[in-house]
């Protein structure tokens, strides 16, 4: 294996999600180097855990043992699947053989020059067939426990120093795996702690009717359209339908169709292959490739300019696309998620968005209430975002005076839910140990009786007015917080907008930010 291709592997890995995902990738892009005939991935995981050895019913088999979740490799005999899990050497008792006492000892094993009649090769005619010149395994450690074994098949011959770049790729493959994997598990608790899973914050009507939706939604694959004002917790909500549905094992890919340019979408959506445009230098699948078998999240999806819509129709009823400048149809299995903070039926009735795709869009709608329609919500939001904040940042929780409950439950909040937590944790940050203290606007300057501008232009605008206007309102936002988009009193902020959009669309825009002051 040559260590120069694993940040390619590396690469890769962080566009999947499922830890199975992340190894098969990683063992992809091994597979590709030269003279390698086969790479896997045993995992060491109890026997009830796994349907293949549940199936067998071997009750004498021990408790942990190691079995396959990976496999790739390049045969020189036609028609060999390598990517099989369900083979001879799908399960290793730990100890037994080569593969097995990797696991038990920890130790690495190299097995040079072979000739192919050692008594220990358990098929000698595959090692034959395949002029296997080299063995070589690595025990997969973390905080110093053996999780598995990598085991590389490798028709050249390889020496010590390749043994041990090899070894230091692995490693770094199995920190990346682990950090991959609490990645996941932080993510999973960003969705139960805010929105979404198991404990909800807050117990109104319009809440509890959202969790209804979520829990019906989620089994099926049916496309859900999700709206919502902004900072509602749109994204979390797709999450939580993703983490419940037959697909949480596989990725979600998310795109924010407001951050592309109108001449990338067909890229960004479908992929493309090199040469296609200037600047295409290599292939590059697209988010509904990446997404294959799991579920994409299409967010403001009313930004999709309407040449696109089509197209996206298409890959909806037909489940097929091609990528940019390529005549080779594919076929993918995803599920769509949509969210948008505009109405669009009444975009369908003005034209802008197609009403066949709004129909495939929002077989099952999810309407999330904005905060001011459940302000029964706002205590207990507040009191969950400060205990979070306290913690962040190493504090004991912080006390929250039942008047100041009172303050936060009358405020109208314009940025819902995102702008509720930015407030309390920059009140956590000031208050320096003693009660905490909400510093707010007045309602008239913000609540839903102020007509914002946008009602004085006309009831129709151009794409090229709407842009326009976004440019003006971010740069105006820009200006009042001296070039900063995140943080407390940043722009996003100003905006209600997530900073990371904010900053996508000011580099769409071509103006200019910092992320914080100096």
């Amino acid at each position: 294996m040559n260590p120069t291709k694993l940040p390619q592997v590396m690469v890769a890995t962080a566009r999947h999600r499922g830890v199975r995902d992340v190894l098969g990738t990683m063992i992809d892009g091994i597979a590709l180097c030269a003279n390698v005939a086969l790479v896997r991935i045993w995992l060491v995981t109890p026997d009830e855990h796994c349907p293949l050895c549940r199936a067998r019913e071997d009750s004498s088999t021990p408790t942990r043992s190691l079995h396959l979740v990976a496999s790739a490799g390049t045969s020189r005999t036609p028609h060999t699947d390598y990517t099989r899990l369900d083979g001879a050497f799908h399960r290793f008792a730990l100890g037994e053989r080569k593969i097995g006492r990797v696991a038990s000892t920890g130790e690495p094993l190299l097995l040079a020059g072979l000739r192919g009649d050692e008594e220990w090769i358990a098929d000698r005619a595959w090692v034959a067939r395949e002029g296997i010149r080299t063995v070589a395994a690595q025990p997969l450690v973390f905080r110093g426990d053996v999780l598995g074994v990598l085991a590389l098949f490798d028709r050249g011959v390889l020496d010590a120093a390749v043994s041990i770049a090899n070894a230091r790729a692995f490693e770094e493959i199995d920190v990346l795996r682990a950090r991959l994997e609490e990645e996941n598990d932080y993510l999973r608790e960003e969705v139960t702690a805010a929105l979404g899973i198991g404990d909800f914050v807050g117990e109104s009507p319009g809440l509890q009717k959202v969790l209804r939706q979520v829990q019906l939604a989620a089994p099926t694959d049916a496309s859900v359209l999700i709206t919502g004002e902004s900072g509602t917790g749109k994204e979390l909500v797709a999450r939580a339908i993703h983490d419940r549905s037959a697909r949480a094992g596989r990725a979600l890919i998310k795109v924010n169709c407001s951050a592309v340019p109108d001449s990338l979408f067909e890229s960004e959506f479908f992929g493309h292959v090199r040469g296609a445009f200037t600047g295409a230098l290599k292939d590059r699948p697209g988010r509904f490739e990446l997404a294959d078998r799991g579920t994409l999240f299409l967010d403001e999806i009313g930004e999709v300019p309407l040449a696109m819509q089509a197209k996206l129709l298409r890959v909806l009823q037909e489940r097929e696309f091609e990528r940019v400048g390529d005549s080779r149809t594919r076929k993918v299995d995803v599920r769509v998620i949509a969210a948008t903070n505009r109405d669009l039926k009444r975009e369908v009735e003005a034209g802008r968005f197609r009403q066949d795709l709004f129909y495939r869009l929002s077989v099952f709608p999810v309407a999330i209430p904005s905060l001011r329609e459940r302000r029964e919500d706002i205590p207990p939001l507040a009191m969950h975002f400060a205990a979070q904040s306290a913690r962040r940042l190493g504090r004991p929780a912080p006390r929250v005076p039942q008047v100041a409950l009172g303050q936060l439950t009358r405020h109208d909040w314009p940025g819902n839910v995102r702008e509720l937590q930015n407030v309390v944790e920059r009140a956590v940050i000031l208050c320096q140990g003693g009660p905490l203290r909400f510093h707010l606007e007045p309602p008239a300057l913000n609540g839903p009786s102020r007509q914002p501008q946008a009602t004085m232009t006309p009831s129709l605008l151009t794409r090229k007015d709407l842009k326009r206007l976004e440019r003006e309102s971010i740069a105006s936002a820009l200006r009042q917080a001296d070039g900063k988009v995140f943080g407390p009193n940043g722009a996003a902020e100003l905006l209600g907008m997530k900073p990371t959009t904010l900053a996508s669309r000011i580099a769409a825009l071509g103006l200019r930010g910092k992320k914080s002051a100096d």
